[in-house]
């Protein structure tokens, strides 16, 4: 699947997804922007102005409920896809991630598959 250009955010506290996303997403030609948490994710997010953002629900200080509903409310990244990252596949969490503005959800540990398949649909490149 070719992503070339794409600029992809992935914002979670845990080091082994942050680089599985970046491997994956690397490979599929995206340029990718790493943060560790919601304050990190804020303070990088208008530089770079991501295409996609892949937040993680369960993150210390700023959970992704928050990171979420804050890039949702700033006018100039309403528009952009945010996708849950969650290693629950709760109703629950779904639900609250829709309430929050979320675009999709998408369960740990996702597959290249599942995570390529995630942008390409929320950048209009829908394999085909």
């Amino acid at each position: 699947m070719d992503l070339t250009g794409l600029k992809v955010m992935v914002i979670d506290d845990s080091n082994t997804i942050r680089r599985s996303a970046e491997i994956f997403l690397t490979q599929s030609g995206c340029k990718v922007v790493l943060a560790e948490d919601g304050f990190d994710a804020l303070a990088k997010i208008t530089d770079h102005r991501p295409d996609v953002i892949f937040v993680d629900i369960m993150m210390p200080r700023l959970d992704g409920y928050q990171t979420c509903a804050l890039i949702k409310k700033n006018p100039r990244l309403a528009g952009t896809p945010v996708i849950m990252l969650s290693s629950k596949d709760g109703l629950f969490d779904r639900a609250r991630g829709r309430m929050v503005g979320s675009d999709e959800y998408l369960t740990k540990p996702f597959t290249k598959d599942s995570l390529l398949k995630a942008v390409a649909h929320h950048t209009g490149k829908a394999a085909g």
